[in-house]
């Protein structure tokens, strides 16, 4: 039954309360992770001891955790309080419903959309809040003023995508980390039986393959750990003159190797004599690498071409396939993090959908720009825009892991 509808933001938001899910804080993170993983739509798991509320853990905090540090071996034999939030918000059942609202949106931007912890009035534990749930009932309550009726909407709306954002990149990342693995494990396995019947040319074909799986298992990784990096401000920058048009046939050269025997031709055009310019030799090489990487990922038969012009003080290097393209509608999201063209569970091409994400970043912090045009069926343009100079000779931030 939907909670009943009051006017004035009085309603109790004990009696909005959506589960009482919750665990002890010794429970294991093996276990409550088994939870989530076979419950799609529990978003959150409070830790309550002696009937008193310690912690809360969310779906996409712990996932996202265990990522970071590559999996169970490390935290999944601990204890669950080890990663939970210590300090949720926990609101009274007889709370007003517009007061907790205001109280959720005045914590830190990852918190907000986290659930509430509700409590009977001697602090015993009682269950969990959906902000979500919350923004919706308050924007029936303010029905009477319009403009405050398409401000809770609003809301709404941006708690809803955000969460089929996080759920759509979280089945991504589970899918692609799963792919390196179990494939470096089958592969582990074949090059036993090889060892066993002395066969060195399998020996030899096999560890190929695994050390392709190994790459590819450690790029999402990095993929990850990188803009969690540039998220955090903690991305270190050191500006040092380049050669381009070097970088450029070198990138050129990996990408002929990594079409196979795909007909695509890579050519590259630039304008005449030595181009250098001052900026992070690193990152450079990052966007371009993984703009180009994904030509070659979506192009089946044709070209890439990589041009390199000067425009005043500026160097222009366009990346031209003709692949698949992209359609106007998903051009919008295209460098929006935990986004993806395709879903998870259908797609026909590998990738977390993090490289021009984070493309998109480290352009930013080298000081220029990237855009793109794209026919859907026809092809691609992708067009990084720097600076020759750069007013900061190093900026060394230094992070930590």
């Amino acid at each position: 039954m939907p909670p009943e509808f009051v006017i004035d933001n009085i309603l109790p938001v004990g009696k909005l309360i959506v589960s009482d899910d919750h665990v002890p804080p010794h429970d294991s993170v093996t276990n409550i992770a088994e939870k989530f993983f076979s419950t799609t739509d529990l978003e959150a798991i409070a830790i309550v001891n002696e009937n008193r509320p310690v912690g809360l853990i969310t779906r996409t905090k712990l996932l996202f955790t265990l990522f970071r540090r590559f999996g169970f071996e490390l935290y999944g034999k601990h204890s669950i309080i080890t990663l939970a939030e210590r300090n949720p918000l926990i609101v009274p059942e007889n709370m007003a419903l517009n007061e907790v609202i205001d109280m959720a949106l005045e914590r830190p931007t990852q918190d907000i959309y986290d659930e509430i912890i509700v409590t009977h009035d001697n602090g015993i534990f009682r269950g969990l809040l959906s902000v979500k749930q919350l923004v919706i009932q308050q924007s029936n309550a303010l029905a009477s003023s319009i403009l405050q009726k398409e401000i809770a909407s609003a809301r709404a709306q941006e708690l809803e995508k955000m969460s089929q954002i996080k759920s759509q990149f979280l089945a991504n990342v589970t899918h692609e980390l799963r792919s390196p693995v179990n494939a470096i494990l089958g592969l582990a396995e074949l090059l036993r039986m090889a060892a066993e019947k002395n066969s060195i040319e399998q020996i030899k074909e096999r560890l190929s393959f695994m050390i392709t799986s190994a790459t590819n298992l450690r790029t999402i990784i990095t993929n990850i750990l990188d803009l969690s990096k540039i998220e955090a401000g903690k991305m270190t920058v050191l500006y040092q003159p380049v050669d381009v048009s070097a970088l450029i046939e070198e990138i050129a050269q990996t990408t002929r190797i990594l079409i196979g025997n795909k007909p695509v031709n890579v050519i590259t055009t630039s304008s005449p004599g030595f181009i250098t310019i001052v900026t992070d030799s690193v990152k450079l090489r990052q966007i371009l690498t993984n703009l180009i990487s994904n030509a070659a990922k979506f192009t089946e038969a044709g070209t890439i071409t990589i041009r390199v012009i000067m425009q005043g003080d500026t160097l222009e290097i366009s990346i031209t396939d003709t692949g698949i393209g992209i359609k106007e509608e998903h051009l919008i999201n295209l460098f929006t993090a935990f986004t993806q063209v395709e879903d998870a569970k259908t797609k026909q091409y590998e990738g977390t959908g993090l490289g021009l994400t984070i493309s998109k970043n480290l352009v930013g912090l080298i000081g220029g720009s990237i855009a793109v045009s794209s026919t859907f069926g026809t092809g691609t343009i992708f067009t990084v825009t720097l600076p020759f100079q750069n007013d900061k000779k190093q900026e060394d931030i230094h992070y930590e892991l």
